[in-house]
């Protein structure tokens, strides 16, 4: 391996994968779907990079942030490392956009640890893994 090998595993990993969600309980697909960056991936970089910049904006005058401000702002970066997704609610897609990540993670703590486990996994990344 040589550098630009690992600069190019970089950049390949800011293109995503799709991760499809699994039953909580049975295991079975769900049907839902989503494009989720990889751990070396410049999204990722900077996802870590506003939730440091989240903490401190939740941070109150003695220095403390609240377990509440505190999860959200884990929530939201880790809404900020989907890049797409196909998602339905009601019988229609549902449009794609940070709020709406946001939203399915909270819809379920077994979304956010399956998404989350993937988004750390570098072989669901690696060329030829898709």
């Amino acid at each position: 391996m040589q550098l630009n090998d690992i600069e190019a595993f970089a950049a390949d990993q800011d293109r995503g994968a799709w991760l499809e969600l699994h039953h909580p309980v049975d295991g079975k697909p769900t049907g839902l779907k989503v494009l989720v960056a990889g751990p070396d991936s410049n999204t990722q970089a900077r996802a870590r990079l506003a939730l440091v910049d989240d903490l401190t904006s939740a941070t109150d005058l003695t220095g403390h942030v609240s377990a509440e401000n505190r999860e959200l702002c884990r929530l939201h970066n880790l809404a900020r490392c989907v890049l797409g997704w196909d998602v339905m609610a009601d019988g229609q897609q549902v449009p794609f956009n940070f709020a709406a990540v946001v939203r399915l993670l909270k819809a379920g703590t077994w979304v956010q640890a399956q998404i989350d486990a993937f988004a750390d996994d570098r072989r669901r990344f690696m060329p030829g893994a898709r």
